[in-house]
Parts: C-alpha cells; structure tokens; sequence
C-alpha cells in the first residue's frame, strides 16, 4: 500500500492546517455534526462501513466528516482505525431467515408469503430535485411531520416481520442447485492475506469490501453477456438480525446485538455443463442499506461460480484474480493516486537513459556517415 512520503515539514503542517479549515467551510455556517450525518446520510455511512470492514454507525459518519465527504478516503480511514481492534472471538452465523424484515422485495414472485414490503425506497420516485428540501424551508418540515404522523397511523404497515426464504419452495421442488456447507473453517481476509484458487467465502467476503462502483461496472458487464449470466431478483430483503457469541467463560449463546444488514438472492438460469438442469445462485449480503451493492456483489458472486460449474470462463467478470485483486479500492487508490506523489529520482533515471540513447544514435550515425 502506498501512502504519502515525508516532505518539507513546514509545508506538510501548513497544508494540514489549510486542509482543516476547508473541511469547517464558512463559520457563519453552523457547523455539520456527526449525528446529523449519522441520522440524515445513512446509504453513506452503510457504504463506508462496508468497504471500511467494520459496523460502526458513528465511527463511519466521523470519517466521512473528517473526509470532507471524500468517500474513499473515508472507507481508508475506518479501515485503518479497524486494524487497531483487539479480536475475542468470532460471533455465530447469522441466520437471515429470523431477520425482523423492514423491505422485503422480490422480482421473480408476485404473491411472496408474507407478502412485498416496499419500505423506504427510491425505486419509485421521480428523479426531479424537490426545492422543498433546501435549508430553512417550512413547507418541508410540515410536510415531513405530516408523512411521519400518516405513517405512524397507518395499520398496514407493520413495524417489522419475519418471513420464511423465497428460494425455499424451489429448493424443496427440486429445481435448485443444493449448496453444501463443507463446514470448514472460513477463511478471514482481515488476518490472512488473498490466496487462489479463493474459495467462495473468501470472494464474498473481498466483494463486500470491494468498491460499489467497480462492481457495478462488472455486474453490468454480466448482464450484458460477458459472464453469460441471466438472472432474475429472487428476493430481496433488509431489516435487523441478531449477532450471537459463545463466550469461553460461559459455555454458551448469548446474543450481544443486533446489526442492520441487506441481503440479495439472485436465480440464475441453469448451466449447460449440468446433467440435470437447476437454477443455480448468486448471493449478497451487506452491512445497512446497501441494495445496489448487494446486487452487484451476487451478480458477480455467481459469474465467479463459473469454474464450479465446468462453464468456460471467457469474461473479465468471471476471473477471480482479475476481479477481487482490483475490487479493492484502498489498495487501487493507492497505486493510482501515488503518482501525485514526488517521482523526481525515478524520473531523472529515466531522462538520463533517453538522452544516452539519443547520444548513442546520434554519435552512430556520425560514424556511418
């Protein structure tokens, strides 16, 4: 990982000091506080504490602060801070299934037991800018007490459920590819560093910590024939799950939270290497509200199944050096914006050998001539 290297002291000091001052802006303004981000910028602190690794609501609005909204140097922050944590153990897996569900959606069945529960969505909003939202305008927060106050009244609305799997009626029909718990040991990227071939546990966990804007990119890129991929949403759903741990002195399961997480289950089309056609799966699990990401990530998730199918892999999306070596975007950013960075030596070498080679040319063609 490349990071910055040591200058003039002065200028390095003079620049931290600018720095801070262009984060706090003008201080006629009040000042944005951490909470306000926490409460009022949620989808941005659920991206940064995905890519940062860590589940920390406050810890992630402080670095976007501090970041003077710079995403990515967020997400490296929070990383870095995560590095500092002790570890006491590993929490139980978490079972989705007993998620108190607040979206639950699905493209592939209408009728879901339990119903569609739209939640709080941009799916179907005009994409017009609403004035009403500019600082200091009455009409938006009348408007907002009385939406909250409708939907507080509002019987059809539950505050959260749980709903069986929509994927378990296909399983159970035979026409899902079953998928096996080998009951190893995951394989954890914060304490061991990328092997290959990587296991699926493994690409899972890079691809969650992997940039949303690059997975996209691959996931569009599946969806229009590099990956031949041809999914259907099968659900998707976000709402809190309780995080189990057995604590050695007690012996047993004790729950010691709960976390906000969104999960993605796509259906794939069967593969033409199987003897007997199934739908196959691509999976996605994220901290928050992260619904894109999540689709992103069980779009390539399936792609990167390719070898375990016997399919021919053919495309970017289904090279898994390719994809979880350059998903990660703390280390990217660090090759790409090094290059701002003082080069002056490795230049200069450079220099000097294009100008003996030029002398090299020029004194052969004296001597031809």
């Amino acid at each position: 990982m490349y990071v910055a290297v040591k200058g003039g002291e002065n200028a390095i000091n003079a620049s931290h000091k600018l720095l801070a001052t262009k984060r706090r802006g003008d201080s006629s303004v009040a000042e944005l506080t951490v909470e306000q981000i926490q409460q009022q910028m949620p989808l941005a602190v659920d991206r940064i504490m995905n890519e940062g690794g860590i589940y920390d609501r406050e810890l992630a609005a402080l670095a976007l602060k501090q970041a003077s909204g710079d995403m990515i140097e967020a997400i490296f922050l929070l990383r870095a801070f995560r590095t500092t944590l002790p570890r006491f153990g590993s929490a139980l897996a978490v079972d989705t299934e007993q998620m108190q569900i607040e979206r639950r959606v699905s493209a592939t069945f209408k009728d879901l037991p339990g119903g569609q529960i739209l939640g709080p969505t941009y799916d179907y909003t005009h994409r017009l800018l609403d004035f009403s939202l500019l600082a200091g305008c009455p009409e938006h927060a009348e408007k907002i007490q009385q939406q909250s106050e409708e939907a507080e009244a509002d019987p059809s609305t539950p505050d959260s459920l749980q709903c069986a799997n929509a994927f378990d009626w296909i399983a159970k029909a035979g026409l899902l590819v079953e998928e096996v718990d080998s009951g190893a040991e995951p394989f954890d990227l914060t304490e061991s560093p990328l092997e290959f071939p990587a296991s699926r546990s493994t690409r899972l966990q890079n691809l969650i910590r992997g940039d949303e804007g690059f997975l996209i990119g691959i996931s569009y890129s599946v969806i229009r024939g590099y990956g031949d991929s041809h999914p259907f949403c099968g659900e998707m759903r976000t709402g809190r799950c309780e995080i189990s741990f057995v604590p050695e002195e007690l012996g047993f399961e004790v729950c010691i939270g709960e976390v906000q997480l969104t999960e993605c289950q796509m259906i794939n089309g069967y593969s033409p290497s199987q003897k007997e056609p199934k739908f196959t799966r691509g999976y996605g699990l994220t901290f928050g509200r992260a619904e894109t990401k999540a689709l992103a990530v069980a779009l390539v998730d399936r792609a990167l199944q390719a070898k375990d199918y016997g399919e021919e892999v053919s495309s970017p999306a289904q090279n898994e050096e390719f994809i979880l070596y350059h998903s990660d975007i703390i280390d990217a950013v660090g090759f790409v914006s090094h290059f701002r960075l003082p080069h002056y030596v490795d230049f200069q070498s450079e220099l000097h050998m294009l100008r003996q080679m030029y002398a090299k040319q020029a004194l052969n063609k004296e001597h031809q001539s």
